[in-house]
Formats: structure tokens, C-alpha cells, sequence
């Protein structure tokens, strides 16, 4: 890719996510299926709005399947999967897109992940990235069938064991990535000299209250579920502590912060650097609010299993004490976000999850409806 980003006063290029790679490929491939073109490059969309136009390798098939790769480039940002090779096998069937792995591709095995128990590590943007390449290509083509695509990455497997998936419950191979479909390199410093100019600009514009959202996520639930007034937001990153600092520098006299349970659960045991790399503590801590909210031991074994929060949350529903448990950990983050800023700042939070089952709001302080306005 030829876009570019300043960071630490260094240009470094962007790249794209295995998501995109997969995208591309599966764009190729059943284009030459269809049309028995040969092509060598393909353009697709991305969630971010920035076009990728990706060289296609390694072809091969006949009439009935079609298999071709893209090459990983994940720009100037470190990378296990750099350089390995995406495929998308494409054949077509009578209805329907089903999406599957190949070599290469772990599978869930434990729940509260992106994907359920048992499927290919393949998450929700990638999948509807790929449907929507395929729709694209049928309209264009006159297509109306379905089709059968599978993905795999060779040498996944091994490469794997490099990354958190094992840990995770992802087992096999590598999961399929991205919900921007760009890769972004970007340092920690980088990171919150951002943020910091996104305070200012937001200080700037006379505002004396502003909604930190640590990420994606949080955005897209202070705006579609809460109908915030987004014109207030910052997104923070994992860099929640540091925000706040910034925001009683400048003045500001009203926060709120929204963010996924995990993300926020860290607050609760005054974690507000939420990166993986500062260390985890997310289970620990919906453990030691169980444990406040009366939960039984039996209870509390059976959370120390799990590797995420929303698995936690199914664990804590099935025993009837994830209400409680809860209402713990909100009394936690606000002691944590109040610790943080001086007293004359009013501070408040919400916390959410969307996975099913549980979607919604877990926690929020009793304030938070009133820091920030509705939207128009």
C-alpha cells in the first residue's frame, strides 16, 4: 500500500489486515470462476473507506473451483503473519455463501469469542467483507447461485503458536482478522500524542464535558444503542488513564466513559492502561466481584476456565449472580475513574457487551445519562 503514517515523525506505510487478504482473494477467485478471466490484481473496499488493490498468486482450478492467494502486508507494523500467503477456494453450489477454513485456520474451542464453539476462527467483518465481494460479483456477472468458499493460510498452523490464539481457545492455526481492514502502524507514544490533540481539538471547540470511548466498540454503542451526541467523543484507545489526566489539564469538568466489559473490567482492579501487554487481570477481576457478590466456590472454579468476559458472563447467568456481580464491579470502575481526576470533576461510565445473550448495558453509574446530551 502506498498510504502512509506519521508516526514519531517517521513515515510508515500502512498496510492490510488477513480480513482483506482473504476479501481479495475470494474476489478473484470467483470472478475467474464465473467469467474464466485471468486476472492478476483485484480492488476491494474496506470497512475504513480505503480501497486495496491486492495482486493475485498462486492460481489454480478448472470449471468447478477456483483457488488463488494474496500475499500478507501488514505495512511497517510487526507482524507474525507478514508475507504469508492467503487463499480463498471458490466453487459454486445452488444457494447461499458458506464461509469455511482450510489448512491453516484455527477453530473456536471455548466460548465468549467472536465466533461460537466449533467454527473456523473467521470473524464477523472478514465474513461480511467476503459476502459482500461475492454479492458484487454476482450482480456483475448475472450470477444467482450460492457459493462455497474456504480459506486457508499454509503453515498457519505452526506460525499460531506464536500468537495469544492458543491461549484464546483458538486452536489449529490463525484466525482471520480486522474490522477496518487496514493495518495502522502506530506506537504507544504515537498513540497517546493522538489522543491528546483529539482532547485539545474537542477543549478547543468549548467544550467543558467529553465521551472517551477505549475503541471501536465503544464508539459504535455510544452512538447506535445510547444515541449520544458524538460530536463530544474521543476515542482513547487503551490509553484510558492518560486521557483522563489530559482531560483535567484542560479544564474539562464532565467525563464519561463508554466502553466493552473488556476493556473497562480492568478499571475494577485500577488496571487504566487496558493494552494486553500491560497484563491481563480480566478474569481475576470478574472472579474477585463474584466472590464479593456471594457467588460459590463451584461458581468461581468454573470462571477461573474461561479466557474472556463475555464467556465469564455466560458462566456467572447460568448462576444467577451475574447481576450482582455486576453492580460490584460498577462500584469498582467508579472508585477507580473518581482516584483518578480531582474531586471537582464529575466522572461516570458505562458498561456494555454485545455479545447474545447478554447484549446490552452490565453496569453504569447513576449519572452517566446526564454528562452527556442525546443526540439530535
Amino acid at each position: 500500500m502506498d498510504l502512509l503514517k506519521n508516526v514519531n515523525g517517521k513515515m510508515l506505510r500502512c498496510g492490510y489486515t488477513t480480513g482483506s487478504c482473504a476479501t481479495a482473494a475470494t474476489k478473484a477467485a470467483m470472478t475467474m470462476l464465473l467469467t474464466g478471466e485471468r486476472l492478476t490484481s483485484v480492488v476491494i473496499h474496506t470497512p475504513a473507506g480505503i480501497p486495496v488493490t491486492a495482486e493475485i498468486l498462486n492460481i489454480t482450478g478448472d470449471r468447478e473451483k477456483i483457488k488463488c492467494a494474496v500475499r500478507k502486508d501488514p505495512g511497517d507494523d510487526p507482524d507474525v503473519t507478514r508475507d504469508m500467503l492467503i487463499y480463498s477456494q471458490v466453487s459454486l453450489c445452488d444457494s447461499g455463501v458458506r464461509i469455511t477454513g482450510g489448512e491453516g485456520i484455527g477453530r473456536v474451542t471455548k466460548p465468549g469469542l467472536d465466533q461460537p464453539v466449533g467454527e473456523y476462527a473467521i470473524n464477523s467483518v472478514p465474513r461480511q467483507m467476503i459476502a459482500e465481494v461475492v454479492q458484487e460479483v454476482s450482480e456483475k456477472s448475472g450470477y444467482t447461485g450460492g457459493v462455497e468458499i474456504q480459506i486457508s493460510i499454509p503453515g498457519g498452523e505452526d506460525v499460531a503458536k506464536r500468537t495469544f490464539n492458543p491461549r484464546m481457545g483458538i486452536e489449529g492455526g490463525l484466525s482471520i482478522l480486522g474490522t477496518s481492514g487496514i493495518v495502522e502502524p502506530m506506537s504507544c507514544k504515537a498513540l497517546t500524542d493522538t489522543v491528546d490533540v483529539l482532547i485539545k481539538q474537542c477543549r478547543a471547540r468549548g467544550n467543558t464535558r467529553i465521551l472517551l470511548t477505549p475503541g471501536n466498540y465503544g464508539y459504535d454503542f455510544a452512538e447506535n444503542d445510547l444515541g449520544l451526541d458524538m460530536s463530544y467523543n474521543v476515542n482513547c484507545s487503551n490509553f484510558i488513564g492518560d486521557a483522563l489526566d489530559k482531560c483535567a489539564e484542560l479544564g474539562f469538568t464532565r467525563i464519561l466513559l463508554v466502553g466493552h466489559i473488556g476493556k473497562l473490567v480492568k478499571l475494577g482492579i485500577g488496571a487504566t492502561n487496558t493494552h494486553s501487554s500491560e497484563g491481563d487481570g480480566r478474569l481475576d477481576c470478574l472472579i474477585r466481584c463474584a466472590l464479593e457478590a456471594g457467588a460459590p466456590l463451584y461458581a468461581l472454579k468454573e470462571l477461573d476456565k474461561c479466557v474472556t468476559t463475555d464467556g465469564g458472563l455466560d458462566v456467572l447467568g447460568r448462576y444467577g449472580i451475574c447481576r450482582p456481580t455486576m453492580d460490584v464491579l460498577g462500584k469498582k470502575i467508579h472508585e477507580t475513574l473518581e482516584r483518578r481526576v480531582p474531586e471537582e470533576i464529575e466522572t461516570g461510565f458505562v458498561c456494555f457487551t454485545k455479545a447474545e445473550g447478554n447484549r446490552g448495558i452490565l453496569c453504569r453509574s447513576e449519572n452517566a445519562f446526564s454528562i452527556i446530551p442525546a443526540r439530535r
